[in-house]
């Protein structure tokens, strides 16, 4: 089955994708996985003949839940150039649910950012919307996302104590795995998010088996 007819388990991530928000993002990786959905981040194919703006319109189209993280478009020093990206895919998927027909009608979206009301100071337009903030903390956005399942209905009913345990339980897994096939600290600490995301679907089937 194609990526495109998984509409009602894909999700889509938009999320800086440097080193120091890397905890972040493989534990909301981690906690989609968990609850049974498939992640879909910009980086997942390296074409460089396919348009990035091209394939993220079609991440976009083809996720029915989308996690948008507006941490990164302050600069943080002098000379530093704002960060557009995350907040103009923000708008592409609010304008893909609001104007779209069907089943995209039925998007569903969490917006974070990393201090509460910072988003205020530059995207006023978004003001009245629940925006959670998660404080740079990888543990409070797995709290956030699963509250936001919680919200939406239709997921298993689990604590947020439940799932960070299990975050833990497969990161000693995942070591265990790699360091089973020879892997270095070195190798581990560079492997692609998709080698990530293929060991959390791993551990998702041997958990249910």
């Amino acid at each position: 089955m194609s990526h495109s007819n998984n509409f009602e388990r894909n999700a889509f991530v938009n999320c800086p994708f440097d080193k120091e928000y890397e905890p972040l993002l493989q534990a909301i990786l981690f906690t989609l996985v968990r609850f049974g959905l498939r992640p879909r981040i910009s980086s997942e194919t390296n074409d460089s003949g396919e348009s990035r703006l091209e394939r993220i319109l079609e991440l976009i189209q083809s996720s029915r839940f989308a996690i948008h993280d507006l941490s990164r478009f302050k600069a943080k020093q002098e000379g530093e150039i704002y960060r557009m990206n995350m907040p103009f895919e923000l708008g592409l998927d609010i304008g893909c649910r609001r104007f779209g027909s069907g089943r995209l009608a039925q998007k569903r979206t969490l917006v974070l950012e990393e201090q509460r009301y910072q988003y205020q100071k530059s995207l006023s337009d978004l003001a009245g919307c629940d925006i959670d903030a998660h404080d740079g903390d990888f543990m409070i956005a797995v709290r956030k996302v699963r509250n936001w399942f919680s919200g939406i209905g239709g997921f298993e009913e689990v604590a947020a104590a439940r799932v960070l345990a299990d975050y833990e339980d497969f990161q000693h897994w995942h070591l265990r795995q790699q360091k089973g096939i020879g892997s270095s600290e070195d190798d581990i600490s560079d492997y692609s998010t998709s080698e990530l995301l293929r060991s959390m679907f791993k551990w998702s089937r041997e958990r249910e088996s």
